[in-house]
């Protein structure tokens, strides 16, 4: 049995989250935007938040590590927050330092259920572009 699932919020800075992006890449995990996709739309200066939601185990696969899929809140480039997912190693998200109280973290959990996701924001994007 691996770690059990927290539940709780992490920030990350966008630096941070590049990292993650990268690591989750690195592992070949499936739920993961791509590196150059978020330093080209991702706010340089903002906070982006972790919520784990799911343990994910891949049985078919057993050389891949357990995983938490993790709901991220991320602040894009026009100043929304879109919702997207991010597949990241346990030991990895518990050395992200806890920095938010309680009535924050349940702030982001609601603003993470109320967010547009990635692919509408970019669909939206493309929209206002052509018009």
């Amino acid at each position: 049995m691996g770690p059990a699932l927290p539940r709780t919020v992490r920030a990350v800075d966008t630096s941070q989250l590049l990292d993650l992006a990268q690591d989750a890449a690195m592992h070949g995990f499936s739920q993961r935007l791509p590196v150059d996709w978020l330093q080209a739309h991702l706010a340089a200066e903002a906070t982006h938040y972790l919520f784990p939601t799911l343990v994910q185990r891949l049985t078919h696969r057993p050389e891949m590590p357990l995983q938490w899929r993790c709901q991220q809140l991320l602040t894009v480039y026009t100043g929304e927050q879109t919702w997207g997912l991010l597949d990241v190693l346990p030991d990895t998200f518990d050395k992200i330092p806890q920095t938010l109280d309680t009535a924050s973290k349940k702030d982001i959990v609601n603003r993470i259920a109320r967010a547009v996701t990635v692919r509408n924001w970019m669909e939206r994007i493309a929209a206002d572009a052509g018009s």
